[in-house]
């Protein structure tokens, strides 16, 4: 049985919550979300205790997978259109740096050529030491928009362009990550 998609989802009061069908479209100051539950599952809205309950049709280990997926889903439309989510990124390297360019962000990280990846529909992107100038002092951005998905997976896709490297600690890496390093080679030691 689940315990946590039984829970009801309060809604604040500057979101409005429109249900059609299967598609529930949230809306609130940051912008606009749809979801689109799965059948095994009913969503219902109470305007009068600004509540958003999500029931299961059986108690199939299917149906309640859905449920808690579901009720994941919508509480995190809900505080995305209220609060807004954000990542923050570190670029560290000597020369390593990043800027907009038009509707892309265009990093510089030891390539022979700049990589420029579209910023996607909804996501701002702010841009607070935009050059690094030595290894210790990183080029510093954030990422930040309504939607939980949108936000971590083009974040996800701006670390893979470059990973710290285990060794001078070299890469894109969350704000607050760890890298753990690896010793380099030692020449001279006493066999």
């Amino acid at each position: 049985m689940s315990r946590m998609g039984s829970k009801p989802i309060t809604v604040p009061d500057n979101v409005k919550v429109t249900i059609q069908n299967m598609t529930i479209t949230i809306e609130g100051p940051n912008g606009k979300l749809s979801y689109t539950h799965r059948p095994e599952v009913k969503v219902n809205h109470d305007s009068s205790t600004k509540t958003i309950a999500v029931t299961r049709e059986d108690d199939s280990r299917q149906a309640s997978a859905y449920q808690g997926l579901a009720r994941a889903l919508l509480a995190n439309m809900v505080e995305g259109v209220t609060k807004g989510y954000s990542k923050t990124l570190e670029i560290y390297g000597t020369g390593y740096g990043v800027k907009e360019e038009g509707k892309a962000l265009a990093l510089t990280v030891g390539y022979a050529n700049v990589v420029k990846l579209p910023v996607p529909l909804g996501v701002k992107v702010e841009i607070k030491a935009p050059q690094s100038r030595s290894d210790t002092n990183p080029a510093v951005f954030s990422i930040s928009g309504p939607d939980k998905q949108v936000v971590g997976e083009y974040a996800a896709k701006l670390r893979a362009v470059k990973k710290p490297e285990p060794y001078k600690g070299k890469g894109v890496r969350y704000q607050g990550e760890h890298v753990r390093r690896k010793a380099g080679k030692v020449f001279g030691a006493a066999k």
